[in-house]
């Protein structure tokens, strides 16, 4: 909507508008996805010939209803209507007619992959179609008739997408394409899903896309060939109406005569039910099998009904859409089976500020409010909902129109939500007496709060009384649409918003109650901790609420509500967050990226040191620019960090570079640049904290200015890192990287796991590696996909590397040709390697005689792990007497898995007897049974004479053995040989 169309009313009204969607989800695991590749005419041409051809006359639909279908729609009938291989072969056949050599490629490959999946043929997809009078058909029309008419002026307000008036006109392609999807049939058994959940946040415009698409099953536009019945019930109606029958519901849609809704309810496979508005259900859903009904006939409780249409024991041919919010699917998820999941997302970045470009007619009014958006991630975040973005439009316009600076008017995202509210209370103000407002606003908040403990958003008069909210005092908040009265349902009321509700939660905690003894209302250590742990990306129920509390913490947003709600805080609370947040440094596995956006929220650096002051780990998974902007805020006041997980994922990348085609494009471009600086802030942490010591990045993904900033930091001279681990990031080992390891002076350990190394990836490592510069001395590089190839460039940088320590390539496929190379590599090392790691490489007894020969004159060797490798007796017999023969110092020696028996026991006892630097023996989960665990005990008692040997059964069915030695290299002062006692 644009500025000039608002009406002069100090009361906007909200309008409910759709949304975009996330499209590509529509589409996981379709088939036939080539099909949407044809153009308009091609689809025509396709539906001809498919028609002409290969259709019979019996199937019951028209050329009409044909014509209008989407490429998903044509993809479903053919499935639906041609079983197994047909489908494939007839869209070859007519894709060959076509002379669409590419597309019939591909269906011929689709076919190959999907025919042994493919489900078994159910008959009664071919029954003919239901058989109706004249007078049945006129009947189904009117009731189409009517569904268009009810439903049609909701566009018109909602200014639906295609009329130009409204942004979204550019994106209709996309959401037209999205409704036919929903059906697709998926893999593996090729059938259409039979029930859909559609996932959306309070908001985002799930009810309105249920409309349309009744709209489309109304005009014949929407799966024509399979849906001869659609109808669209909400949970509000259910409880309204008491005990009823399903074919009572049914005609209560206005569909009759009983006779007609029998024949619909005979055909449940051509049925389409939609199902909204589980967060009004009054009464629990039954889960119990012996609580669920079949009869359609049979008079049961709203709550039952909706159970057994859930769990499909009514109905279970019928196709169901079920419209859900997260804290309600919680609810539903027991009943439902086999669901396909489509998430609503709303508005995208790049929508949400071309929704504030084209709200302001004022170009330079435009760009302030982009700019101000831009630099406020959070407050950019909340605008997905199309309605919230609305709500702020409204509020930068009044604040623009006074001229005043939007950052200092606005200090934070809850002073937006504030003003806009503050311009709806004057209207209050003047319907109450003061004295009576103040306790009618606690009452409200105290429902607002209330309401989002106990997981509820549909309120009714009792629940007003309460909390003492008169009926005066809903009007006044019904009038200036921060309430609203659910229609047919008596008098029971939502907030507008739910982030309206929210907002009331959160106030009610800060607000000066002189009625309470403390003077405020305390919030409880457990409630803070769940404000503070609330994520969206888990979709908890209302998990702004802790953001709007912490910006309310803020002084000048504070002083904003007072004037604006002339009411007084107490801030109270925030002295008990402060108590919670220092606490959470103790707890393991905490993820702080929801702690971050509520201390963010508070704008005040001061209290942020105060609590972070102590933190010593942090755990960061970034995946928007919220989570990037409120990170480079708080890291930076992390002063004792010495470990952080960091994690830039996928998704964080989603629609961040716009073509040079975007109309916004040097708008875009701007942007980027701001995030470019919110990294360089989180980057600049490496070097600015000096106990930082550890580095790990976790499944990320670096694109080249953001690794380029990252490598930049890793280079700087006060960047004291000790250890960089690299998880999952197959895309960061770059020559950028690879420079960090050979120009900062500090770093002494790289950890890589769970990375492909290949290619470029290695010959950078290889190379660093390789160079006097580089002062690493522990090098991990597990599962990473290393070959024998890869040996090669490790065996080279081994022998003109001076520093390295520690070495380990477990769990890499390096078999014995690979370990070659590693050994070899030992008769000309030149840095002082102690422990080297081979654990599950696939190696067998073929490699030992290499190793012998490299661990006789080697000095620096002291701990070899070569545990879950098939080196079976003659392996570890050749290990062993090499050992007891070589002049070396290996004193930790790991043969866990390594599939030998008894036999080689003998080997290990002499070896034990003769090699008397050795102090740690792992040989578990080798089957030696009894005769070699006597055989090493005697070993013990003739070679270790004079010593304490103590042999026991623990309690996870292992042997100990330990014989006390001296020295100053034993750090636990024994020999320890582990074995399982059940072996």
């Amino acid at each position: 909507m644009r500025e000039g169309s608002q009406r002069s009313s100090s009361l906007p009204s909200i309008p409910a508008w759709t949304h975009p969607h996330s499209v590509a989800s529509a589409y996981d695991n379709g088939i036939m996805l080539y099909m949407r590749h044809l153009s308009k005419m091609e689809l025509k041409v396709f539906k001809k010939l498919l028609n002409e051809h290969f259709l019979p006359d019996s199937l019951g639909f028209t050329w009409e209803q044909l014509d209008r279908a989407s490429w998903a729609e044509m993809v479903h009938l053919l499935i639906e209507f041609l079983p197994g291989a047909q489908a494939w072969d007839v869209a070859q056949e007519i894709l060959n007619r076509m002379n669409q050599r590419g597309l019939c490629s591909l269906a011929h490959t689709e076919r190959m992959s999907i025919l042994p999946t493919l489900e078994p043929l159910d008959f009664h997809l071919r029954k003919r179609p239901l058989s109706l009078t004249e007078e049945e058909r006129d009947k189904i029309q009117e009731y189409k008739q009517r569904v268009v008419e009810e439903t049609h002026p909701v566009w018109n307000n909602t200014m639906w997408p295609g009329n130009q008036a409204d942004f979204l006109y550019s994106r209709v392609e996309n959401h037209e394409a999205m409704l036919p999807c929903l059906f697709l049939p998926r893999r593996p058994q090729g059938r259409q899903p039979k029930t859909v959940v559609i996932h959306g946040i309070p908001g985002i415009g799930k009810t309105t896309l249920a409309r349309k698409m009744m709209m489309q099953w109304a005009r014949n536009e929407f799966y024509a060939h399979k849906f001869k019945f659609a109808f669209y019930f909400h949970c509000r109606e259910l409880h309204r109406l008491g005990e009823l029958s399903f074919s009572e519901l049914i005609e209560r849609q206005r569909l009759r005569p009983r006779a007609l809704v029998s024949k619909v309810l005979s055909r449940p496979d051509q049925l389409l039910l939609l199902l909204d508005g589980f967060e009004e259900l009054t009464s629990p859903l039954v889960t119990g099998p012996a609580g669920l009904m079949e009869d359609w006939n049979q008079k049961l409780p709203g709550s039952v009904l909706l159970s057994s249409l859930l769990s499909k024991r009514m109905l279970p041919e019928a196709t169901l859409l079920i419209m859900v919010r997260p804290a309600s699917w919680r609810g539903i998820k027991v009943l439902v089976k086999y669901p396909f999941h489509v998430v609503l997302t709303g508005f995208n970045r790049i929508e949400a500020l071309n929704y504030l470009r084209l709200y302001f007619t004022s170009k330079t009014i435009s760009n302030q409010a982009v700019d101000f958006a831009m630099k406020n991630s959070t407050l950019l975040s909340m605008c997905r909902v199309p309605v919230v973005c609305w709500v702020v439009c409204c509020c930068l316009r009044t604040q623009i129109q006074k001229m005043v600076d939007l950052t200092k008017a606005c200090p934070n995202v809850t002073s937006v939500f504030v003003l806009y509210l503050a311009n709806l209370f004057p209207t209050i103000f003047k319907k109450l007496p003061y004295g009576d407002y103040k306790k009618q606003l606690e009452g409200v908040c105290r429902l607002a709060a209330q309401g989002i403990w106990n997981l509820k958003s549909v309120f009714d008069k009792r629940d007003f009384q309460c909390v003492m909210v008169d009926e005066t005092t809903i009007d006044n908040f019904l009038y200036v649409n921060i309430l609203q009265k659910l229609e047919g349902q008596g008098d029971r009321y939502v907030f507008a918003l739910f982030t309206f509700q929210e907002f009331f939660g959160a106030l009610f905690y800060v607000l000066f109650s002189p009625r309470r003894m403390m003077y405020y209302h305390p919030l409880s250590h457990i409630n803070i901790w769940n404000l503070i742990t609330m994520s969206r990306e888990r979709a908890m129920f209302g998990y702004q609420m802790g953001l709007f509390l912490f910006g309310l913490f803020n002084e000048e947003c504070a002083g904003i509500a007072m004037r604006s709600f002339k009411c007084k805080l107490c801030l109270k609370n925030k002295l008990k967050a402060m108590k919670v947040i220092t606490r959470l440094k103790d707890y393991e596995g905490y993820e702080y990226s929801q702690l971050f956006h509520c201390l963010w929220e508070t704008r005040e650096e001061s209290f942020v040191k105060y609590v972070l002051l102590g933190y010593q780990k942090v755990s960061l998974k970034i995946k928007s620019q919220e989570d990037l902007q409120t990170s480079a805020f708080c890291l930076k006041h992390c002063g004792d960090l010495k470990k952080m997980e960091l994690t830039l994922s996928r998704d964080f990348y989603k629609e961040l570079w716009p073509s040079s085609a975007d109309p916004s494009y040097g708008a875009q471009v701007e942007e980027n640049e701001i995030l470019f600086t919110w990294w360089q802030d989180i980057c600049s942490v490496f070097e600015t904290t000096e106990g930082l010591k550890v580095l790990a990045v976790t499944d990320s993904i670096l694109e080249a200015p953001f690794m380029q900033i990252f490598t930049r930091a890793l280079k700087q001279p006060h960047c004291k890192l000790l250890r960089l681990h690299l998880r999952y990031a197959s895309h960061m080992l770059c020559e950028d990287l690879s420079c960090v390891l050979t120009e900062n002076k500090h770093l002494r350990q790289l950890w890589i796991e769970h990375t492909r190394l290949a290619g470029e990836a290695m010959k950078f490592l290889c190379s660093a590696l390789r160079s006097h510069h580089c002062l690493l001395q522990f090098v991990r590089l597990e599962n990473c996909n290393l070959t024998g190839i890869s040996c090669e460039g490790i065996a080279f940088a081994l022998r003109h590397n001076k520093m390295l320590t520690h070495l380990s390539l477990a769990e890499n496929n390096l078999r014995d040709a690979g370990s070659r190379h590693i050994w070899r590599a030992f008769k000309y090392l030149t840095c002082p390697l102690q422990r080297l790691v081979l654990r599950q490489c696939s190696l067998t007894s073929a490699c030992c005689k290499y190793m012998t020969s490299a661990l006789k004159n080697n000095k620096s060797l002291r701990s070899l792990d070569l545990s879950c490798n098939r080196l079976k007796d003659d392996g570890v017999i050749l290990l062993c007497d090499a050992l007891a023969d070589a002049d070396c110092n290996v004193s930790i020696l790991e043969l866990e898995w390594c599939g030998f028996t008894s036999y080689a026991c003998h080997a290990i006892a002499s070896m034990l007897g003769s090699h008397r630097k050795l102090m740690y023996l792992d040989l578990s989960k080798n089957v030696i049974g009894v005769s070699g665990i006597l055989t090493l005990s005697l070993a013990f008692l003739s070679h270790r004479q004079g010593e304490d040997v103590i042999l026991e059964k623990t309690s996870n069915d292992r042997v100990d053995m330990y014989t006390r030695l001296k020295g100053p290299e034993v750090e636990d002062g024994c020999l320890k040989i582990v074995q399982d006692w059940n072996s």
